[in-house]
């Protein structure tokens, strides 16, 4: 039971972190609801094609911080306490950042689509990831200019590599230092089973947020976007 209060705290966590609404702020400072102009999503991409590339940076950069924030709290707070669980309990934590950061209470629940916010966490769940999942974003997106794809292959790579580094071993427990014995060097199964159904889960909300954008790229209809020419709002 008290890892159960542990994980929903992780996700309480995450989730207060995702409030944090870096293009609804950064709207709001240019005098523009950033929901009410272009695509209506408050992320990185619309802020860049209706504010420019400036204002995309610091929603991007934004976005980034919050899931890193809450990642490393819940690191510090727990490693030592629940090393086995470190993991998965870094995955509420990101799980609530990506929550927060589409569905912000205080907002009508009407945010982003989790990207950047997801993005964040990777960067801060294991290093690992980082290398693979800059390739299959930016590898995309400078060969299509479609965000959209970038980041739907970029969430379904962060879910075949939870698998695969799990089946690995790539995920341990964290050493507790002043401890003398030697620790299980691996985490439990069924830890790790629940840590490839949070990372499904957070592919499948990336996959259903963007189900509009899946429609259009089907029917050829999905904008392109550039970083080194002007963007058109919608």
């Amino acid at each position: 039971m008290e890892l159960i209060g542990i994980r929903i705290l992780c996700l309480v966590i995450g989730y207060l972190f995702g409030n944090f609404q870096t293009a609804y702020i950064i709207g709001r400072l240019n005098g523009i609801d950033i929901r009410e102009k272009g695509s209506g999503n408050a992320g990185t991409t619309n802020t860049l094609r209706v504010l420019g590339k400036k204002a995309g940076l610091l929603v991007f950069v934004g976005d980034l911080a919050k899931s890193i924030g809450a990642v490393v709290l819940v690191y510090f707070l727990f490693r030592y306490r629940y090393p086995e669980y470190i993991y998965l309990l870094k995955l509420y934590a990101g799980l609530g950042s990506i929550l927060g950061h589409n569905f912000p209470f205080y907002l009508g629940f009407k945010g982003g689509k989790g990207i950047a916010a997801m993005s964040g966490m990777i960067l801060a769940f294991h290093w690992m990831y980082v290398p693979i999942d800059l390739l299959l974003f930016f590898g995309t997106f400078a060969i299509t200019h479609y965000v959209s794809l970038g980041s739907l292959i970029l969430t379904a790579g962060f879910f075949i590599q939870t698998v695969i580094m799990g089946e690995l071993g790539i995920f341990k427990p964290v050493i507790i230092p002043w401890m003398d014995f030697i620790q299980n060097p691996f985490i439990p199964h069924a830890v790790r089973y629940e840590m490839y159904v949070v990372a499904f889960v957070i592919t499948l909300m990336a996959f259903i947020r963007h189900h509009e954008n899946i429609k259009k790229l089907i029917r050829g209809e999905e904008r392109k976007t550039y970083l080194f020419k002007k963007n058109k709002a919608d």
